[in-house]
């Protein structure tokens, strides 16, 4: 046994196999905060507060919000091995879309925002992570395996198809989860000495190892970062996408936290966190600036003074919260005439803001490309 718990034989006899027991946070001894992790600390909590300062300036910050959400679905079901890009997250027929990659997307996307929106009523706790995780994997694959349930049999981690012998990690029998998911909400809800982002660290590695669910545990755990980072009133909108860092250094993010359960060496975890986040405020601040300038220098060249002026703001502001879209979807969502509308995307496309991506007679596709670039970085 360590200080990050023990591995326990269960059951008796020929089947026994070894699943881990986590030890209560926090830590004892708890964290050592040296120079340098006080150094990371510090760096991380100073891109936190520029990006919090800048998601308060931006003009139609809701715009904006409703873009970082829907990249931070992309990036944490990718790095769950989903394979669709954000060109198909944001494709106009995506309703029509049977493709069940892009379902699991399309379900993160909706459960953050139901959790963000039901932290106003309800504290982070078991109750909340099994709404989220209801809504996380209903209708898609693992939509079988108890949503919104903690596990009631054994689960574990390993080679696709691998066999309870054959596994990598073998997390808490289902008496020893519930015990260790009742204490991490104890945790989660308490108050000491740590700093939140060190206790952020802590929560997400908590949770990992315990994983209480039969699938989803990964994208429920990750989305758990942000709904701390909101209720610590670090962040006040959803604009940080922690997961663009973890997906591109993710071996070293599995494999730090087996180090913690290996060794006992939170520290060496928290370290590699901090700097997670800190990379992922500044990754956010740069697009927000970037969308910002942007959104500054179209919006200039949109018409002063026309008898479409009117309708041409509406669309810009509109592709600023979609910018895929086809004429037809667009002028339901507006109630506006297609020929309206048809005319506003033809004084878009000749200001440079829109450009068609089909060469069809009907069913036209057109993008913002400009605003593309800035999200699809590290899709």
């Amino acid at each position: 046994m360590n200080r990050s718990g023990e591995f326990v034989i269960n059951p008796k006899g020929e089947a026994s196999y070894k699943s881990f027991r986590p030890t209560p946070l926090p830590p004892d001894p708890n964290i050592e905060m040296n120079d340098d992790m006080i150094g990371k600390l510090i760096a991380a909590k100073t891109e936190l507060a520029k990006l919090e300062t800048a998601s308060n300036l931006i003009p139609n910050a809701e715009l904006f919000i409703s873009m970082y959400v829907r990249k931070e679905a992309l990036l944490s079901s990718q790095i769950e091995g989903t394979q669709c890009t954000l060109d198909d997250v944001l494709d106009p027929e995506v309703d029509m879309n049977a493709n069940l990659d892009l379902a699991d997307v399309l379900n993160y996307v909706k459960a953050v925002s139901f959790a963000v929106d039901r932290l106003n009523t309800l504290p982070i706790c078991c109750r909340l992570l099994r709404e989220i995780h209801s809504r996380l994997m209903d209708g898609i694959r693992g939509s079988d395996k108890n949503p919104g349930e903690f596990r009631r049999s054994q689960n574990w981690i390993g080679a696709t198809n691998c066999s309870l012998s054959d596994a990598r990690y073998i997390p808490p029998n289902v008496e020893d989860m519930n015990s260790a998911m009742s204490d991490l909400e104890k945790y989660i809800n308490s108050t000491d000495n740590c700093d939140p982002l060190v206790r952020c660290a802590l929560i997400h590695y908590q949770f990992e190892t315990i994983h209480p669910f039969l699938d989803g545990n990964g994208r429920v755990g990750r989305m758990l970062i942000l709904l701390y980072l909101l209720e610590q009133k670090i962040l006040t909108k959803p604009v940080i996408y922690v997961s663009y860092f973890l997906k591109k250094n993710q071996i070293e993010y599995y494999d730090r936290i087996s180090e913690v359960r290996r060794t006992g060496n939170y520290e060496q975890w928290v370290a590699f966190f901090i700097d997670a986040t800190a990379a992922a405020a500044a990754d956010s601040y740069r697009a927000v600036m970037r969308m910002t300038d942007l959104h500054k220098t179209n919006e200039t060249a949109l018409p002063k003074t026309s008898r479409t002026k009117d309708t041409v703001r509406m669309l810009f502001d509109y592709i600023e919260r979609y910018p895929i879209i086809d004429i037809k979807k667009t002028a339901t969502a507006l109630h506006l005439s297609y020929n309206t509308v048809s005319s506003a995307v033809s004084k878009l496309t000749e200001l440079g803001i829109l450009k068609e991506t089909t060469n069809a007679a009907r069913n036209k596709v057109f993008a913002y490309n400009a605003y593309l670039e800035i999200l699809r970085e590290g899709t």
